[in-house]
């Protein structure tokens, strides 16, 4: 198998299209080479010599299939008639091809009889039969413009090709909003787009794209209104003014047209950016009708960040996690935390193409993320039934430890649930077998109490199992403030039940049974609303460069 990449872009090895092109070679490669081997050929037309044509028919009349101008037009017929699959990348120049390409296709002639042929496909009034056999060979258009989408603006492009490769003779993949994928920033969106390209080269290899990824091709990468904004901040020129404006300015705009208006709630806020090197601010006012960038300082802010301009820039490109630069005091959050929080929400690249897959890829129904609820569930069954009969408890609580996996198997099991389920399942046995219940009860508090603070002496403590796909899955794990607040947490939940435990044995040892029930639900229940609190109070006061610093914090 021989593809041969023809690269119609001035820019070279800069070209947008070129990546786009790259996935989706590097996708039908994958599932080619498994039954054997591919060789690719990629053509820079920019580095090559191809001259204008110049309509003297002397590859028709005097040399039958060479043309008379020496370049390397010449070279390319010759791979192109080698190549099995050719892929034109190229981008959209004044809805059609650039004129370095324009110029290889007329210098295609040669390859063409001169003499007259009809067309049957009833598009066109005539034409050429090709020289040679070009039957078998495969046709890929892949190209990317600067307006929000393709549709409409490839007509051009798409009759040329008709007329040369035949209607239906070849597949396309044309892609608006192109100049996005330059823009490290915007890397965590286009990404996702040329994982989608890459599936298309796949699906190719075996005969044809999914009606499901074309789909997903042809979503946009960012909504109309959007893309327009910040395809208009990114020239660094004001269109009120026409001056130019500054990097950090052009910057500011650009991450305040990413603000997703879907995500209002009612509540106006005023993110207010002061880079700290530049001693520069910007009010970014969010409301229900979008967002606008102030620089007169007229508004009031709700939430204040205050950071270096280039660490805030290599965030925005992923080279820093914002998360674990909080946490380090590499900037810092005064006002509103929830803004911070709900980051995602508020300025997330969200893929509007991307599914909910209702199956994995074994055929299997996706697991739900883990939820505290499977781990508590055994603990509360035991704590209430035991009490009221050793061994009808002693049943109801085995009952439920069986049925759990069942009621709860559309979630994923972590550790905790699982070492939940079966250290009540032995204490209910324990408590069937013996008449102390009292003292199992007391021991079911002391063990769930360690389960918490062991926790604290490895890398995910108890309740960050849970709670950390709220922020980003395991990428959680690298922000300090997170861990820190997690960390605090668990140790006050297990020195909570460990207390718990002696407070249990004493009451009940003093046949005070009503107030065990009593203080075992207050307790918990003051210590829930406690963490409701301090899981957004502490990381806001760590995150306004308040307090000690995190270990490893950088100046």
């Amino acid at each position: 198998m021989k593809i041969l990449l023809i690269n119609g872009s001035p820019k070279g090895k800069a070209s947008n299209s070129l990546r786009l092109a790259n996935a989706f070679v590097e996708g039908f490669c994958a599932e080619t080479e498994k039954t054997g081997a591919v060789v690719i050929e990629e053509l820079d037309l920019a580095s090559l010599k191809i001259t204008p044509c110049k309509g003297c028919f002397f590859c028709w009349k005097n040399t039958p299939g060479e043309c008379c101008i020496k370049d390397d037009m010449r070279m390319i017929i010759e791979k192109e008639l080698e190549a099995d699959l050719i892929v034109w990348s190229f981008p959209l120049y004044y809805f059609s091809v650039p004129g370095m390409l324009k110029n290889m296709i007329d210098r295609q002639l040669p390859m063409n009889l001169p003499f007259m042929s009809r067309d049957d496909s009833g598009y066109g009034s005539g034409s050429h039969d090709a020289r040679y056999d070009m039957s078998g060979k495969k046709h890929v258009l892949i190209s990317t413009c600067g307006f929000y989408s393709s549709e409409g603006n490839y007509d051009s492009v798409t009759k040329m090709f008709d007329h040369f490769l035949g209607r239906g003779g070849y597949e396309t993949i044309f892609c608006g909003q192109g100049e996005l994928f330059r823009v490290k920033e915007l890397a965590s969106r286009t990404d996702v787009y040329l994982s989608y390209v890459r599936d298309a080269g796949c699906e190719y290899a075996h005969g044809g794209i999914s009606d499901e990824t074309v789909g997903r091709l042809s979503t946009l990468l960012y909504p109309r209104e959007v893309f327009e904004e910040m395809a208009d901040a990114s020239w660094g020129v004001s269109r009120e003014s026409g001056e130019k404006e500054t990097e950090d300015q052009s910057f500011t705009k650009q991450m305040a047209a990413l603000y997703n208006k879907g995500a209002y709630d009612g509540k106006d806020r005023v993110l207010e950016m002061h880079y700290s090197d530049l001693d520069k601010t910007y009010q970014i006012f969010l409301g229900k009708d979008g967002s606008k960038v102030y620089t007169d300082k007229s508004l009031t802010s709700t939430t204040r960040i205050d950071t270096p301009f280039e660490v805030w820039r290599a965030i925005s490109r992923g080279e820093i996690n914002g998360a674990e630069a909080l946490g380090r005091h590499m900037y810092t959050v005064t006002g509103d935390f929830s803004l911070m929080i709900n980051w995602d929400r508020f300025f997330g690249t969200v893929d509007p193409g991307k599914e909910q897959k209702s199956s994995g890829s074994d055929g299997n129904e996706e697991l739900k993320k883990p939820v505290m609820t499977t781990m508590l569930i055994p603990w509360i069954t035991f704590w209430i039934a035991i009490p009221f009969g050793r061994n009808t408890g002693a049943l109801i609580t085995l009952a439920v430890c069986a049925f759990i996996p069942l009621i709860m198997r559309k979630h994923r099991f972590v550790i905790w649930d699982r070492l939940s389920i079966a250290a009540v399942a032995l204490l209910s046995v324990a408590v069937s077998l013996t008449e102390n219940g009292t003292l199992l009860s007391c021991a079911g508090y002391l063990i769930f109490g360690l389960m918490w603070l062991v926790s604290c002496l490895v890398k995910e403590p108890l309740c960050s199992t849970y709670v950390k796909y709220n922020y980003g899955g395991d990428a959680a794990y690298k922000n300090p403030l997170f861990m820190k607040t997690n960390y605090i947490l668990a140790a006050c939940w297990g020195v909570l039940y460990v207390l718990t435990t002696f407070w249990t044995w004493f009451l009940r040892s003093s046949g005070m049974e009503l107030w065990v029930q009593i203080v075992n639900y207050v307790v918990p229940a003051l210590m829930g609303m406690f963490t409701v609190w301090f899981e957004k109070w502490y990381p806001a006061y760590l995150a306004g460069g308040k307090g000690r610093r995190v270990k490893g914090d950088t100046e």
